[in-house]
This record gives C-alpha cells, structure tokens and sequence, in this order.
C-alpha cells in the first residue's frame, strides 16, 4: 500500500466512493466542488491510497494549520473494507500526522453506530471522548501514538 497525494484526477473516484458508502449511512459525502476548494485549501491534504496497482481509498485531513496542532481526520474511505487496508492506510496517516505535519493530537468523528471503523480506530489507540449526538469523538494523542510505536 502506498499513500500518494490526490489530485483533481481523483476526484470521479473519490467522489464515487463517498456516495457509495454515504449510502448506507457509514461516511459523510461532498460535491465535487467542495472537494475542489478543499484540496486546494493549505489547512486541507487529501490522499490518495494505491494497493496492489489500483486505487483502494483515499482520506481527508482538515486541521493542518492549526496553532494547538490537533489534526482532524475528515474523512478515511477503503473501496473493499474488511482486508485490513485500512488499518494500514490509517498506520500510515498517523505517521504523516505526527512525523511529517508534527501535530500533537490527531481526532475524528464517527457514527455511533459504525462498530467496525471504531473497533479499528480503538486498536490502534485512539479513545472516545464523548458523544455529540449520532457521533462519537474519538482522538489520539502524539505521545500515545509514540508508545504505541516503540512497542
């Protein structure tokens, strides 16, 4: 799995992808025109993640401007969830967000309902904050993420 980042070429796969899962209610989902203002927006990084020569998934990060370093993971979307590419790809966001973009908090919201994505967000070491209606807040700090990495 490599991650790349994604470019207006994507976006027919990315926007695609959104709706297929907005569809039964797993992930949120954009016109291409916001999708356009936000890959050029300097506080946004879309990527693109490339397994076994085709395109599996992509995400969104918001937040990489922020003054207290706490990165928001937008949105993670794998075309054939349930193969551990996703793990993988959030792996290696996380390494971006901590390595590369030097954050010190990297948090997402999810659907309460959506066992699986936090059963995978939870193994890799992220806890839940609290619940804003249908939405769970869940995040993982810098040093945690470090721990975890040494072990």
């Amino acid at each position: 799995m490599t991650l790349r980042r994604a470019s207006n070429e994507d976006l027919p796969f990315i926007v695609a992808l959104e709706r297929r899962f907005h569809e039964l209610n797993l992930v949120g989902a954009d016109d291409p025109a916001t999708h356009e203002r936000r890959m050029i927006d300097p506080d946004c990084q879309y990527w693109i993640a490339d397994h076994q020569g085709s395109t599996a998934g992509h995400v969104i990060l918001r937040g990489i401007q922020s003054v207290d370093h706490s990165v928001e993971l937008k949105r993670i979307v794998i075309a054939e969830p349930g193969q551990g590419l996703g793990r993988m790809v959030l792996r290696a966001i996380m390494g971006k967000v901590f390595d590369e973009l030097g954050a010190h908090r990297l948090w997402l919201d999810v659907f309460e309902y959506n066992a699986r994505a936090r059963h995978v967000y939870r193994s890799l070491g992220f806890v839940e904050e609290g619940v804003d209606g249908s939405l769970v807040v869940m995040s993982i700090g810098e040093g945690q993420y470090r721990r975890r990495m040494n072990q």
